[in-house]
């Protein structure tokens, strides 16, 4: 049937539309705007995007759900409703974190009206409503809704489409209470430096500290350029540690040289409010203060400052490494944005890559380009799978390895997947399996396969498949592309299904009819025996067969096949099995 030229113009520009939407949130989670700005950016896009009569952003405060913006509302008193945390469609939303829908709110029987808000919905004629979840961490903080004035079914797609858009706006609207977050933090800091009149001296360096970390923020600074500064301005030594305590980056100071630098304790954050440091003591009179980074209940880690006691100075300083922690904080919390948002975008693009054909259309050369990838340069598709970890991690290890080689990754079908530039295929597939195995540290199967002329797809298939390949060849720690299991290729490769499917016919064709139809295994008691290398009583035991009973099965399989194979001539029959068993057990 011929495509109506309308309908896939029209597909395209809905596509584009989309893309753009959300394009546009991603950005928004480097732009840190204030709160409210970025709440009604959020409905403006999912209001264009959605193409619903209105859509509306309510979060949850002292446990009632208040919508806070709304796009193509009509009544003012819209944005003053507000409803327990555990009632209507939005209570259903934030109990199962789960996108739910009705085709006439007023008329729902199965949720819990409140009737301040059907009020509300009346007078805005809302009837078919859709709410997805804000998650920000794992909780569940709002819900994003889209409403039209008439019944109607929601498509999957369009709830996909919201819940999609959600996920981006989770993280903008984190970022937009963090940046708040830091501009208190700044002010209170402003505000202390101002109150320490009777210590010019004190004062002076505390300012210039201060200028100099918010000064690190505005030129985009990294948390090492803060530390650094810190223990310039500090004297001693200055070391950013992670949750566990491990360090991160550490500032020396160039004037007063630091103590020996001693693995962080976190201050117990019972009792304690958060950035507040806790100071210890050598007997040798060397310092150590840890001031804990936290973002609402997440501990990022601390900033450590080991220094030779000074009370004069030590109180004030303390201070500025308490306020210096929401600075780093935010830094951090940005770089983490910032690196999800492109890996999000970096799978996005590997999907379209994958799915699109050998062609590669302008926009996402474009794209690929502001990343500083050349899209005719991926020439190697990498496939990772691992045991003991899920694909999932494999991924965030394999965008550290991405972006030391202008690569995209993603997941794929289910996979950790990675296209890039490769000029010696075995040692770059060894490469990547190396950083896996020491990232993870357990055994990793990394699997490559050359890319002909951009089709990613087939080279995705042939390396995923022969991966299954592997392992059913009993690997669990391998790094390699498929030309070294080429001997196999009939199995992992689509295009040579014909080839196996004649060779298993002809070697163990008679077997597999036999045990199809009179219900028998006697392919399984064959395969058995070759793999107990002929012995009949390991066998036997290995079936739990009585060793009478599998000598008739092995005469019974002599008999089916038309000739003695246990007189030597059994090299096509085990490899037939062979061939057999791994493409059962392992090819998806």
């Amino acid at each position: 049937m011929a495509v109506d030229s309308g309908d896939e113009a029209h597909t395209l520009m809905r596509r584009q539309r989309e893309l753009t939407s959300l394009y546009a949130t991603a950005k928004s989670l480097t732009a840190l705007g204030e709160l409210d700005e970025v709440l009604h950016s959020i409905v403006r896009h999912a209001h264009d995007l959605i193409g619903t009569d209105f859509t509306y952003l309510s979060l949850v405060t002292d446990g009632r759900l208040i919508a806070r913006a709304s796009e193509g509302t009509i009544s003012a008193s819209f944005l003053a409703a507000s409803i327990p945390a555990d009632a209507g469609l939005g209570g259903r939303v934030l109990a199962t974190r789960s996108p739910h829908w009705v085709r006439d709110y007023t008329a729902a029987a199965d949720i819990d009206h409140d009737a301040g808000f059907d009020r509300v919905v009346v007078t805005e004629g809302l009837v078919a409503l859709l709410g997805v979840p804000l998650v920000i961490r794992g909780e569940a903080v709002g819900a994003l809704f889209a409403a039209d004035r008439s019944e109607r079914t929601f498509q999957a797609e369009e709830i996909a489409l919201l819940s999609a858009f959600a996920d981006h706006a989770a993280v903008a609207l984190d970022n937009a209470r963090l940046y708040d977050e830091s501009r208190r933090a700044l002010r209170e800091l402003r505000a202390a430096y101002r109150r320490i009149s009777d210590h010019v001296a004190v004062m002076e360096r505390a300012q210039a500290s201060h200028e100099a970390l918010t000064g690190v923020v505005l030129e985009g600074g990294t948390p090492g350029d803060v530390v650094q500064l810190l223990a310039d301005q500090l004297g001693g030594g200055v070391t950013l540690v992670d949750h566990t305590g491990a360090a991160l980056a550490h500032g020396r100071s160039a004037i007063e040289p630091p103590p020996a630098p001693r693995r962080a304790r976190l201050p117990v954050r019972a009792g304690r409010r958060p950035g507040r440091a806790a100071t210890s003591v050598d007997p040798d009179g060397t310092a150590h203060s840890v001031a804990a980074i936290q973002a609402g209940d997440s501990l990022l880690g601390a900033l450590v400052w080991s220094r030779k006691a000074d009370p004069a100075h030590d109180d004030v300083d303390v201070r500025t490494l308490e306020r210096a922690t929401h600075i780093v904080g935010l830094l951090i919390l940005k770089e983490r944005a910032v690196a999800e948002a492109g890996e999000r975008l970096s799978g996005e693009l590997l999907t379209e890559l994958m799915v699109g054909g050998t062609g590669v259309g302008p926009a996402q050369r474009v794209r690929a380009r502001a990343r500083g990838i050349d899209v005719d340069t991926l020439d190697l598709v990498v496939v990772a799978t691992a045991d003991t970890a899920p694909a999932a991690e494999l991924l965030r290890h394999l965008h550290d390895i991405a972006r030391d080689h202008a690569a995209l990754a993603g997941e794929h079908l289910g996979r950790a997947t990675m296209i890039l530039p490769s000029g010696d295929d075995e040692e770059t597939v060894a490469d990547v399996h190396r950083r896996l195995r020491r990232a993870t540290g357990a055994p990793v199967i990394v699997v490559g396969e050359r890319a002909a002329g951009h089709d990613w797809s087939r080279a995705f298939t042939l390396a995923s498949r022969c991966g299954a390949v592997v392992r059913a060849l009993g690997h669990t720690d391998a790094g390699a592309t498929t030309g070294r299991y080429a001997l196999y290729a009939t199995v992992f490769d689509p295009d040579r299904a014909a080839d196996l499917e004649r060779f298993v016919d002809g070697s163990i064709g008679p077997l597999l009819d036999y045990d199809r139809r009179r219900g028998t295994d006697l392919v399984g008691t064959l395969d058995a025996y070759f793999t107990h290398q002929g012995n009949v009583a390991a066998t036997a035991r290995a079936l739990h067969l009585h060793v009478n009973t599998l000598l008739k099965r092995l005469d019974r399989a002599g008999e089916v096949l038309g000739f003695d194979w246990r007189r030597g001539n059994d090299l096509e029959l085990r490899l037939g099995l062979r061939l057999h068993r791994l493409a059962a057990a392992g090819p998806p």
